[in-house]
């Protein structure tokens, strides 16, 4: 693992733009990280499949994903006064939002930096319920012909989080926006550099899929196209370990990977699952698990696609996850990678057959 170049893809893929149904820049700036001799494709939804020259497709497929999309805003009206309405897409919290920077992409594909609305302490009790359906940013116009005219932004433009990437290399601690799920993304990106030229026992493709954040739409389009046998979902999982009791903590920094039993859109291959844990045993590479009664994955939409697929998720572990500041740390990430890696290579057709 080259960690230098790690890092810089961790920064560069989480501070790309790409909301879900905006996804491109953020699958563009993926595709500078995987090697050139990797056979890329791209459909409609954006959707980016990543295959071996050395595939074999006498083999089983696995389907090694991630989701490139991250959760943001979109115009929807504009006020006389110059105040912009958004709406979410994908899941937020309405108070951990006000006063925040966004980005506003315009009809001239540049950004417009804004602030997403608050009441001043000073005007304490004239401010309106908070909710995400009374949700506007600023963007420094007073007037709706201003924010048309002068800065060309109207309804239906995307409004992205802004972030900034920070590296605390004594505490291992990576600071940035959108882990959820370009961590992910990044470790298929590695893990398919790293197994390009490998003689594995399946056929590998990997997928960074689309429109997770609305309903995994993107992955329901991706099954069809490469009908996995098996499949491997990488994602950025919400850490528990600075809210939970104790005894209930199950994604903590710092102890590995999180492989999840069950949420309530999926039941993880219990065959499958015992198998990467007893592979993260086998080669000493620390991980949790955990069973979950909120969220969900790709994993929802790629185990019941086809017949059915056998299908497991390991994430790394996200401080404040769907917010504009978010924490991980390398040693999590990089053991994500390492047990993915090393589950690949243990697989082939009677043990796939076998779950």
């Amino acid at each position: 693992m080259d960690k230098k170049l790690n890092l810089k893809m961790l920064q560069d893929l989480t501070l790309a733009n790409g909301i879900s149904g905006f996804e491109e820049e953020a699958v563009e700036e993926a595709k500078k990280y995987l090697s050139n001799t990797l056979i890329t494709d791209r459909d409609s939804m954006q959707n980016l499949y990543i295959k071996r020259t050395k595939n074999d497709t006498s083999l089983p497929t696995v389907m090694l994903d991630a989701h490139i999309d991250e959760v943001g805003f979109i115009t929807q009206s504009i006020k006389p006064n110059g105040l912009i309405r958004i709406i979410p897409i994908g899941g937020f919290v309405a108070h951990n939002l006000p006063a925040h920077r966004v980005k506003i992409r315009n009809a001239e594909n540049k950004y417009i930096t804004g602030i997403i609305t608050s009441t001043p302490v000073h005007y304490k009790g004239q401010d309106k319920e908070l909710s995400l359906e009374n949700m506007f940013v600023d963007i420094g116009a007073s007037t709706d012909k201003e924010v048309k005219e002068h800065f060309k932004v109207d309804i239906a433009m995307p409004v992205i989080l802004e972030g900034v990437f920070e590296y605390d290399e004594d505490f291992d601690i990576i600071k940035s926006k959108a882990f959820d799920c370009r961590a992910g993304c990044a470790s298929v990106i590695e893990i398919m550099n790293s197994l390009e030229n490998e003689n594995l026992k399946v056929n590998l493709i990997g997928t960074l899929t689309s429109q997770e954040e609305v309903g995994t739409r993107g992955a329901i389009v991706a099954t069809n196209a490469v009908k996995p046998d098996i499949a491997i979902v990488m994602e950025g999982t919400p850490a528990d370990d600075t809210f939970a009791e104790p005894y209930q903590m199950q994604t903590k920094l710092r102890k590995g990977p999180m492989l999840r039993h069950m949420d309530p859109r999926m039941i993880a291959n219990p065959r499958f699952q015992r198998f990467a844990l007893d592979i993260a045993k086998k080669y000493d590479i620390l991980c949790q698990d955990a069973v979950r009664t909120g969220g969900g994955t790709n994993g929802g939409a790629i185990h019941t696609s086809n017949l059915g697929v056998p299908t497991i998720v390991i994430g790394v572990p996200v401080r404040y996850p769907h917010t504009h500041h978010g924490i991980i740390t390398y040693q999590d990430y990089e053991n994500m990678v390492k047990l993915a890696t090393a589950i690949i290579k243990e697989l082939d057709s009677d043990i796939i057959k076998s779950f």
